[in-house]
């Protein structure tokens, strides 16, 4: 190794990865203009010196989750037509992955990217490359064939795949009193918006 490479310290990207948890807390709850580096901080339970170590601001570390959401929601998407099973699997498995509580604070953060006018330059490229139109397009190919295969019902596939994934962005806005989990429970009354 030459006296150039960085050595890699594990306790150094474990408490990045601290802060970023914090700060999606944080930001999920809060938003963007709602957030300090003082809030990120006292979520990691570190002084607000020592997150400034690891981020030069809230915003770097804003950018950075809204760059790794979106890359794990396009991941996601991609494989959804290699999974096995029959479209309605497919379906079932992707609005599973969305109502998984693991991926509701990324899924809040995503909201609060596209609405604020704080958002850096580089958040606001990076939500219209990813946008919603481009996800209905790559659902929509499993929805015509599962209606071909008369798993779905009949209509415009993009419009019902966005009644369909508006009634679950509603679902996890809403700050309802439901007990982590139980959304998941309610995949197959979902799933019947689009069934036959």
């Amino acid at each position: 190794m030459s006296s150039q490479e960085p050595i890699a310290d594990p306790s150094l990207d474990a408490r990045k990865e601290q802060i970023k948890r914090a700060a999606l807390r944080v930001f999920a709850e809060q938003g963007l203009s709602g957030t300090k580096m003082s809030m990120i901080a006292a979520e990691a339970g570190i002084s607000q010196g020592l997150s400034y170590r690891y981020f030069k601001s809230k915003e770097e570390i804003f950018t950075l989750l809204v760059e790794e959401a979106l890359e794990a929601a396009q991941a996601a998407i991609d494989r959804l037509p290699d999974l096995p099973g029959t479209p309605t699997d497919r379906i079932r498995a992707f609005t599973a992955n969305m109502l998984d509580a693991s991926h509701k604070r990324y899924f809040l953060l995503l909201q609060q990217a596209q609405k604020s006018e704080e958002a850096p330059e580089r958040v606001k490229q990076l939500i219209e490359r990813y946008s919603a139109q481009e996800t209905l397009n790559r659902l929509a190919p499993i929805l015509v064939q599962g209606q071909q295969a008369g798993e779905f019902c009949e209509g415009d596939p993009e419009r019902l795949l966005l009644l369909y994934l508006s009634v679950i962005t509603g679902l996890m806005l809403q700050d309802a009193n439901a007990p982590e989990g139980y959304w998941l429970q309610e995949i197959d009354r979902l799933m019947k918006i689009l069934q036959n």
